[in-house]
């Protein structure tokens, strides 16, 4: 690329600090983007973000609904510091700001492959609207439901005609008529039924064939729109070729093609944090930090709170930004390097314990490599029998959690959860104060597909029900008592932070909330019955927060 260009479209992209960075250390490793607490320059880059967009009173309407943003602090060929700003998806119809990095791939100039894509299936969309909304398809499916409802009146007359006449012949018979005559009418009548199916059949049949011809065309102009539909997506993706720090270049499908759903979801390499990398990388840029924020109100179902810091999402992004970061120098995985203590044994007999789990602990093994409760169980009970762990608390949550040791105290025990005859009590934080003391809250729930573990409030989700009460307002925050109701999966984080919940999500949740420091949740109230002593157990825990 010739000097000039560059250095014009440079200027126009990198964005120098107004505020003075002098005493402000770059990091020593480049941000691990799906688990991290923002640099303070990414903090500062982005509220100079946030105050371009405040100027923008055209996007005022479209950011209300919500968007992600994204700042990437760089160093340039002379070792001075600026930030790159991005957004995710488009802006007003359009990839082209001046302010924000372009796409790794505009798909939306007028002249691209993939606007004359759409616009042939458009056309194939028209026509198939078309077809479906004609006269003749209207006639010929009104044919067809008139030929099958004629068959079904005319039939079922005929057969309410011979029980008719049928019960006729019965009296005759009973008062000694000839059976002769009887029954050569009886035979005359089931024929005359057979001869009038095989009339109304045919209808039904030629009627059918029309409608089935037409309607065959209408399919295969659905098939063709699939095929080239499909066709129109994998082709774009392959346009997305995308760079990481060592200069290798691979496509969405390639990077995709390794992963459980083998194809690149839809939107894949349009979010910022690939575009911010991109663009660093093509023009000589060295990558110092990022960070992503959202803008806007919260998208239906999901979590998300104005101004907060987000982690790169899973679905989308995770495969391509784990090459994009090849080559650079990358914080560790936060959540690799977490070595939470041992839990502490509350209760012990020869058939179960009850454990106060530590937060950071998986309950279970993980592909992450961190200690899990499982794990230490079966070093501590080497002749424990069957599954220990009989219900799981999420890794951030501490907390009671009771274990079997042999298979049939298991099964009990599992019995009580499913049977819901187990009650739990959690103490939480919130940051905030929520509008009632008091209540319940039932929000169904659902995997997020695209932002693993994240779940998302939806009507074809899992009923989730909690009951809470608040205890103390502390500084601005509030000490509040939860009862799930239902075990779901972030039930009691989804239900404190979403709008449609408390709106106050609890404290430390990195997920769902601001996150910084441990997540003030603990499971403190644990009772059910002891399946070998029939007793009714309760033991309690006190939070450290």
């Amino acid at each position: 690329m010739p000097q000039r260009p560059f250095i014009h479209y440079l200027c126009i992209m990198l964005h120098r600090f107004q505020e003075d960075i002098s005493g402000t250390a770059l990091p020593a490793l480049f941000t691990w983007p799906f688990h991290y607490v923002p640099h303070p320059l990414c903090r500062m880059a982005a509220a100079e973000v946030q105050r371009y967009i405040a100027t923008r009173g055209d996007w005022h309407d479209e950011l209300q609904r919500g968007k992600m943003f994204g700042v990437l602090v760089v160093r340039d060929r002379a070792g001075e510091t600026g930030f790159l700003a991005a957004f995710s998806g488009n802006l007003g119809g359009t990839n082209s700001h001046g302010y924000f990095v372009p796409p790794v791939y505009d798909m939306l100039r007028p002249d691209d492959f993939f606007r004359r894509g759409e616009a042939e299936i458009s056309a194939l969309n028209r026509r198939i609207a078309e077809a479906e909304q004609s006269d003749v398809f209207a006639t010929s499916k009104a044919a067809l439901d008139e030929a099958l409802r004629q068959e079904r009146e005319q039939i079922e007359a005929a057969k309410a005609a011979m029980r008719d006449a049928k019960a006729r012949r019965d009296t005759r018979r009973a008062a000694g008529e000839d059976p002769a005559p009887l029954i050569l009418e009886s035979q005359r009548e089931r024929a005359g039924l057979q001869r009038l199916k095989r009339r109304l059949h045919e209808a039904v049949a030629q009627a059918e064939a029309r409608y089935d011809d037409m309607e065959k065309g209408i399919e295969a102009m659905r098939r063709e729109r699939h095929s080239r539909s499909a066709a129109l997506q994998m082709e774009l993706f392959s346009r997305f070729r995308v760079l990481n720090a060592r200069g290798e270049a691979k496509d969405l499908c390639e990077l995709f093609a390794t992963t459980p759903q083998r194809v690149p979801p839809a939107g894949a390499g349009e979010c910022a944090a690939p575009k911010l990398l991109q663009y660093a990388y093509l023009n000589g840029l060295q990558p110092v930090a990022m960070a992503e924020f959202w803008w806007g109100g919260s998208p239906s179902g999901e979590v998300r709170r104005h101004g907060e810091f987000y982690p790169a999402c899973i679905g989308k992004c995770k495969p391509i930004l784990t090459h994009m970061l090849q080559g650079l120098d990358v914080e560790p995985n936060p959540l690799l390097e977490i070595r939470p203590p041992a839990p502490r044994i509350v209760w012990e007999d020869e058939w179960l314990a009850v454990i106060d789990k530590p937060s950071g602990m998986l309950s279970v093994e993980g592909k992450s490599g961190v200690r899990s409760v499982a794990e230490w169980a079966h070093e501590c009970w080497p002749d424990a029998t069957g599954p220990v762990i009989v219900h799981r608390l999420d890794q951030s949550t501490s907390g009671l959690m009771v274990i079997a040791k042999d298979k049939e105290t298991h099964a009990a025990l599992q019995a009580q959860f499913i049977h819901r005859t187990v009650k739990k009590l959690y103490t939480a934080l919130l940051e905030g104060r929520p509008e009632q003391t008091e209540g319940r809250i039932s929000l169904p729930l659902k995997l997020d597909y695209e932002n693993r573990p994240r779940q998302m409030i939806a009507a074809d989700g899992r009923s989730a029900v909690t009951l809470y009460k608040v205890i103390e307002y502390v500084d601005g925050r509030t000490r509040i008592l939860f009862q799930p109701l239902t075990g779901r999966t972030h039930q009691l984080r989804v239900h404190a932070a979403a709008a449609e919940g408390l709106g106050c999500p609890i404290a430390g949740d990195d997920i769902y909330g601001r996150g910084g420091g441990r997540l003030c949740l603990h499971a403190s109230r644990l009772e059910f019955d002891h399946p070998a002593l029939g007793d009714r157990m309760t033991f309690e825990s006190r939070p450290d927060f």
